[in-house]
């Protein structure tokens, strides 16, 4: 699976991108603001693959401009009740100060709020200032009763979404230009079921056109602010 738009790749986690994931998984940089800390082996690395490569989990990489930058995800997905556990990391230190972050985001928050109706759920440490500001400026909300907990709970609802980051989508979408919003659901998503969970979840008058590829479904969507 494929989402992109202009300089913007997410590219569905694959086995031989886990070792670099792994590498930068346990950095301390990156580390130091996950609730999981221990080193990770090649092995559990490959077991935790094998357990999230399924119709409940999406793992992608962010590209900008054909670099890998991070990793993004939406997981536990309860297909059901609508909502997944959002979670994000660069390892890239020099677009910590720029818009790319707050960009990446966007391109994920449109493809699971305005096009598959989902909530978003995240967890935040609490002494992580950065990540929470910029979840803030998302629309993100401290859920009920978690003031005083170490890992915080944040929820993004659709409503929040459209009106807390207007201006954010506004300069997202004035820098893209016209280049396309894609997804590519390949042959392998169909495989694992998660293409058919996102094929029957997408809203119909999002879509501007459905093309059948050697590459397997591509389908085009046109945002606004």
């Amino acid at each position: 699976m494929i989402l992109s738009k202009g300089n913007f790749r997410f590219i569905k986690l694959q086995q031989d991108d886990l070792e670099l994931v792994r590498q930068w998984r346990n950095s301390p940089r990156i580390s130091q603001f996950m609730e999981y800390r221990e080193y990770i082996t090649p092995e559990k690395q490959q077991e935790w693959f094998e357990s999230v490569n399924n119709q409940f989990n999406l793992y992608f990489l962010i590209e900008y401009e054909f670099k890998k930058i991070g990793l993004i995800n939406a997981k536990d997905i309860d297909w059901d009740k609508a909502s997944i556990e959002g979670g994000i990391f660069f390892w890239e230190e020099e677009i910590y100060n720029t818009p790319i972050p707050a960009f990446v985001s966007i391109l994920f928050a449109e493809l699971m709020i305005r096009i598959l109706h989902l909530t978003v759920y995240a967890h935040i440490l609490k002494t992580n200032d950065r990540a929470i500001r910029y979840n803030l400026q998302l629309g993100f909300e401290l859920c009920s009763g978690q003031e005083t907990v170490e890992n915080q709970q944040y929820v993004l609802t659709p409503e929040s979404y459209l009106e807390k980051s207007a201006r954010l989508r506004k300069a997202f979408y004035i820098l893209m230009g016209n280049s396309p919003y894609v997804l590519l659901i390949e042959p392998d998503d169909i495989k694992t079921g998660i293409g058919g969970k996102l094929l029957e979840r997408i809203e119909p008058s999002s879509i501007t056109s459905i093309q059948e590829t050697a590459e397997g479904k591509r389908i085009v969507f046109d945002f606004s602010i």
